[in-house]
């Protein structure tokens, strides 16, 4: 992979004037910032950065500053929500990225560390499951142990934080699912095609088998297809919209046309970049058109089971649940009754509802990696909300909120379970 594509770079790749017009400047995003909630700093809300992002716009330079600010910003879009004006923030934070990325001349360590994540790991099932491998082996030898019990990591709070962090290894890994069909259970209502994904394939492959079995159960025919790749979520979201484009290219290639009833992820921030193709592809004659007919498919597993006549064919669980709102659906897919929905359709599970549960739990993709001490200031405050209900599970629906919220229960909680709400269906189904 050429070094040049992490910084391929076109004027429609920065932020656009008529999206920076619409912030107002009223000031209702700031109660809804992560960022601004724990620092009280103006640059530090959506309004302060989209006054950083006019003045660049405006001639001012890039300087470390305004990267720093920035780089803070979770991209947890929940200033969409709360803005009269609709600005659309997630579009300028990713934007803005891509431009530091494109003229900000980083050390030659971080670049070749940034090009083998984005352009080589992420999207090579080989190379992840190396990885999966090699952190399986650290896990299962003795030495995970080890280094916990001596207590070396709490000599470097970031490292030990980072330990708590890191998925584990499944195996088999869902690849050995890519190319399978499975027959829906009775009659077919739905031919339906399940994107893995990255990371999730190799840490959260029993899930993705969960989801498979939950879409049998209600009547649908699962295809895993073979060519699909890693959304581009994360490298989206880090400025890198040319390796996006290159595997959401690949992604419409493998799917689209190919008479899916829904094209699925059970992830949100995979996601909320899926029916973003059409804004990344828009600009690209031979993908326009094919890009959009590719979003008009996706569904959030969510979205889509609440959208059925649910199989109610299951047992009864008698759990006490409370459900975080994952930022990508809740904001930026806006979509936050189906996974209430859903879990309350299964017999016995009393539901309770968390204080302020669609505000930010401090994952948004690899922030809790590069931005650890805010990312775990704001997991401190989630698990307070976590607490202050009886629930013996929390539930989600994206994998890297159950990441996060697992390192808050092992931190801060109570022995709370996390699960993704298809989960709890699975296990109802079971």
């Amino acid at each position: 992979m050429a070094v040049s594509e992490l910084t391929v770079y076109t004027e429609l790749d920065k932020p656009q004037q008529r999206d920076l017009d619409r912030c107002v400047h009223c000031g209702l995003c700031l109660n809804a910032c992560p960022t601004y909630r724990v620092l009280g700093l103006e640059m530090d809300s959506p309004r302060g950065r989209i006054y950083q992002m006019v003045q660049v716009a405006e001639g001012a330079p890039i300087t470390p500053s305004y990267v720093e600010h920035l780089e803070l910003c979770l991209a947890c879009r929940g200033c969409e929500t709360a803005c009269p004006s609709g600005v659309q923030y997630g579009r300028l934070i990713e934007a803005a990225r891509a431009e530091i990325e494109a003229r900000l001349k980083r050390p030659w360590a971080v670049r070749t560390l940034r090009r083998f994540v984005f352009s080589t790991l992420l999207p090579s099932p080989g190379w992840l499951k190396l990885a999966a491998r090699l952190f399986w082996l650290y896990e299962r030898s003795g030495l995970q142990r080890l280094v916990r019990s001596t207590g070396l990591l709490r000599l470097f709070g970031k490292l030990q934080h980072l330990e708590q962090l890191a998925p584990r290894a499944e195996f088999p890994t869902f690849f050995d699912a890519y190319g399978k069909v499975f027959p829906a259970e009775g009659t077919r209502r739905y031919k339906v095609a399940l994107l893995g994904g990255c990371i999730a394939n190799v840490s959260f492959a029993r899930l993705h088998e969960a989801t498979v079995r939950v879409l049998q159960k209600n009547g649908c025919e699962v295809h895993v297809p073979a060519h699909q790749t890693c959304c581009g979520a994360l490298q989206l979201h880090s400025g890198v919209r040319s390796v996006a484009r290159r595997l959401a290219r690949q992604n419409v290639d493998a799917l689209a046309g190919a008479g899916f009833d829904a094209i699925l992820t059970n992830s949100a921030g995979c996601g909320s970049t899926l029916k973003e193709y059409g804004e990344l592809l828009e600009h690209e004659e031979a993908y326009c058109d094919k890009a959009r007919q590719f979003v008009e498919k996706v569904r959030d597993v969510n979205e889509f089971l609440a959208s059925l006549e649910l199989n109610p064919n299951m047992r009864p669980l008698n759990l006490t649940v409370t459900y975080q709102d994952s930022c990508h659906l809740a904001h930026g897919q806006k979509i936050k009754a189906a996974p209430r929905k859903l879990l309350r359709s299964i017999p016995g599970l009393r539901f309770q509802e968390m204080p302020l549960a669609d505000l930010c739990c401090g994952s948004a993709g690899i922030y809790n990696v590069l931005q650890t001490e805010m990312s775990m200031e704001i997991l401190t405050r989630k698990m307070e909300c976590v607490n202050a209900t009886s629930a013996q599970v929390i539930a989600t629906a994206n994998t890297g909120c159950m990441l996060q919220l697992r390192a808050g229960v092992a931190l801060q909680g109570r022995g709370q379970r996390v699960a993704h709400v298809v989960e709890l269906l699975d296990e109802a189904y079971r």
